[in-house]
């Protein structure tokens, strides 16, 4: 039973091992170490999955408040891509964190951060949830601040407020949970007792529309999101990798947990709350391909490209039909491994050639071809174009969203989703144009062949590959979802 614990204890104490040690290790030496306890930690979830469905308990903060771990479906959904993901970034960090200074502080926050995630997803009941929750906060926040500059430090400053702002939020509601429901143990279906009718229900309401809004800031719904533009590109390149891919994702998986586990979809399902939650998820969506569109700063645009596709995922929740949910689960791993992805190659191409806004990026595909080629196949997997992972998720949520009795929003959401994705092509191809056909007038007498180093290059394909592979085989995922999605809705 205390497997449980391993994957979060082992790579929090390597972590921690990092930071306390006085000296500056040989570089070989510490990113071997990090590597080996990278690849220990992955092997640790991958046994922990075995221990699906059963529990332990560490101790009690309260007589009925538990500190409790449990392994269930959404478990093993977010550990296998945060394994995945931290392995190719960390990976990745090894060649790229040359140029940077202070790596031994980078990988042990970089370490500390991954054991607060499996905390997470291993979480059996809400106030486990919520401590680590809150902890993945003050773990990330180093990583944002890596470079020390102005930037990164109003960056990171902007990151904490308005993440404890929502996590405190989402504390409030989580004092009047306490106070009407008999448990906060994670139950498919939900716990709360209540008709959403009576006095206590229409204020409980009020409490679960305020929790939306304090977890939807780390998963960047509006109106909370301005942190995540702020704070991803001025983290080093492979924690922006994991931040878009994986940390903004803490906040999904929250509302998840919240909303299908303690309130119930039923509780929730008409309400003037889900119609409240389905117009910010699409506002978002719309808004964040603006934005993104927009703007001249590669990593910048990615960032706000992440806002718009969270919040695809928040749409699917919203709908409570299972093919939205689906739908949404599936994009939860496709958008992981496509802006995991997305990221890393930025983070190339900044390494190899310095440059930062897309209009620098003139001709890249012809010097960095493998690395331009990725890049266009994952912008078709995020724009949702098939055999990608990222048409399937988006099939998915169009058609739930379709089929879901959400009144207006059934045809106002596939339309928004269609009008992202073609603003979603508008701005990550013209890199790609550009990028292998630069025009008559562009200079080949200075072009050079610079792909960067195998450690880069080889996460990038890896996780191209795994975005290809969920559009190819689906059923394999679908499959596995639809055991446990009935029970939720």
């Amino acid at each position: 039973m205390y497997l449980i614990l391993l994957p979060i204890l082992f790579p929090i104490l390597a972590g921690l091992c990092l930071l306390v040690y006085r000296k500056e290790p040989e570089r070989k030496l510490l990113t071997a170490f990090t590597g080996i306890c990278l690849v220990i930690t992955g092997a640790l979830v991958v046994s922990a999955l075995t221990l699906a469905r059963q529990s332990l308990t560490l101790f009690y903060l309260t007589r009925t408040l538990p500190i409790c771990f449990r392994i269930d479906e959404i478990s093993v959904l977010f550990s296998l891509l945060t394994v995945i993901v931290f392995i190719c970034a960390g990976l990745f960090a090894f060649v790229y964190m040359k140029h940077e200074q202070k790596e031994k502080r980078y990988y042990g926050f970089y370490l500390m951060v991954f054991g607060v995630l499996n905390a997470l997803c291993f979480a059996g009941n809400l106030i486990t949830f919520y401590l680590f929750f809150e902890l993945l906060t003050l773990s990330s926040l180093p990583l944002v601040l890596h470079t020390g500059t102005k930037e990164a430090i109003m960056a990171g400053l902007k990151y904490l407020f308005y993440s404890l702002c929502g996590a405190y939020a989402s504390l409030f509601g989580i004092y009047f949970l306490y106070h009407n429901c008999d448990t906060l143990t994670f139950t498919a279906g939900g716990v709360l007792q209540v008709s959403p009718a009576s006095p206590e229900g229409r204020f409980l309401l009020l409490i679960a529309f305020v929790m939306i809004l304090g977890f939807g800031v780390k998963a960047g719904m509006f109106p909370m999101h301005a942190w995540l533009p702020t704070a991803h590109p001025a983290a080093p390149a492979p924690a922006s990798a994991a931040l878009s891919a994986v940390i903004v994702k803490a906040g999904v998986l929250a509302l998840i947990r919240v909303i299908y586990y303690i309130f119930g979809a039923d509780f929730l399902r008409g309400s003037w709350v889900q119609t409240a939650w389905l117009t910010l998820a699409l506002v978002t969506v719309f808004m964040g391909s603006m934005l993104a569109y927009r703007e001249p700063v590669l990593k910048k645009r990615l960032a706000y490209s992440t806002v718009s596709q969270l919040s695809y995922i928040l749409f699917g929740l919203a709908v409570m039909h299972p093919d939205a949910f689906t739908g949404g689960l599936l994009h939860v791993l496709a958008h992981g491994f496509i802006k995991g992805s997305l990221f890393l190659i930025a983070g190339a191409i900044i390494y190899t050639t310095g440059k930062t806004k897309v209009h620098e990026l003139r001709g890249i595909g012809k010097e960095m071809p493998l690395t331009m080629w990725c890049y266009t196949i994952v912008s078709l997997g995020l724009i949702g174009i098939p055999p990608t992972g990222g048409f399937v998720s988006k099939w998915y949520l169009a058609i739930g969203g379709l089929a879901g009795d959400i009144g207006i929003f059934r045809y106002i959401g596939p339309i928004v989703l269609l009008i992202s994705a073609l603003l979603t092509a508008g701005y990550l191809l013209p890199l790609t144009i550009q990028g292998f056909f630069p025009g008559a007038d562009y200079d080949y007498n200075t072009l050079q062949k610079r792909e960067p180093a195998r450690l880069m290059t080889i996460p990038i394909l890896f996780m191209t590959i795994l975005s290809v592979i969920v559009g190819l085989f689906p059923n394999i995922i679908t499959d596995y979802l639809t055991e446990f999605v009935s029970t939720l809705l």
